[in-house]
């Protein structure tokens, strides 16, 4: 069992109330997705926690990154984005289970014994968000476009704060093609502005709430 959350206090006691368990062992805990990455890779624990907004990677590429690489282990997504969009988007990555961490952590240790038996586990008030948005039931608005990796990296980068010149350097592209990528964006998700373009990142897990 591996846990990847970038906030200590939830690291900490999510590594404590699973090693009470007897059957559960906690082997590390990493603070961002890249982390998640190489240790996964390194120690290849059944069952990998992963939190969805942390720095850098988010969780979601992240566990697409591990379905695709590392499928023999299980991704659960903790996390307090708990819309039906954002548990779709994590469920199509890979994900085997979802839990809310506003609910007990009994839920959760439900979750990784599922994960660890080959099953799929969606937390309590979640499933039928789920089905309803695979149905297409209710509000299409809020239904996200197809994006690939860099765009959704670039929206992650631009709701932060970062300038196109930022971006570029931290992605690899020139700040020209930053721009370009935004104007495109903007028009692909019809967004009208940067403030749309933050909720839009929040609505869809690719920054914290704050």
């Amino acid at each position: 069992m591996l846990i990847a959350d970038d906030h200590p206090f939830i690291r900490h006691g999510v590594w404590h109330v699973l090693e009470r368990e007897p059957d559960i062992r906690v082997v590390a805990a990493v603070a961002d997705a890249s982390a998640a990455l190489s240790e996964t890779a390194r120690l290849m624990p059944n069952v990998v926690i992963m939190d969805i907004t942390m720095p850098g990677m988010n969780g979601i590429e992240a566990t697409r990154l591990l379905a695709d690489k590392m499928p023999a282990t299980a991704v659960i997504i903790l996390s307090t984005h708990c819309s039906p969009i954002i548990v779709r988007r994590a469920v199509e990555a890979g994900a085997c289970g979802y839990v809310s961490k506003d609910l007990p952590s009994e839920e959760l240790i439900r979750a990784v014994r599922a994960a660890a038996a080959g099953k799929r586990y969606i937390g309590q008030g979640l499933l039928q968000g789920l089905l309803d948005v695979r149905k297409g039931v209710g509000d299409s608005e809020h239904t996200p476009q197809l994006l690939t990796t860099t765009e959704q990296n670039i929206i992650q980068l631009v709701a932060e704060g970062k300038s196109n010149r930022e971006v570029a350097a931290i992605i690899g592209l020139s700040a020209r093609t930053v721009e370009t990528y935004r104007l495109r964006l903007m028009r692909k998700l019809e967004l009208d502005g940067l403030p749309s373009l933050i909720k839009y990142a929040i609505r869809h897990g690719l920054v914290p709430l704050e």
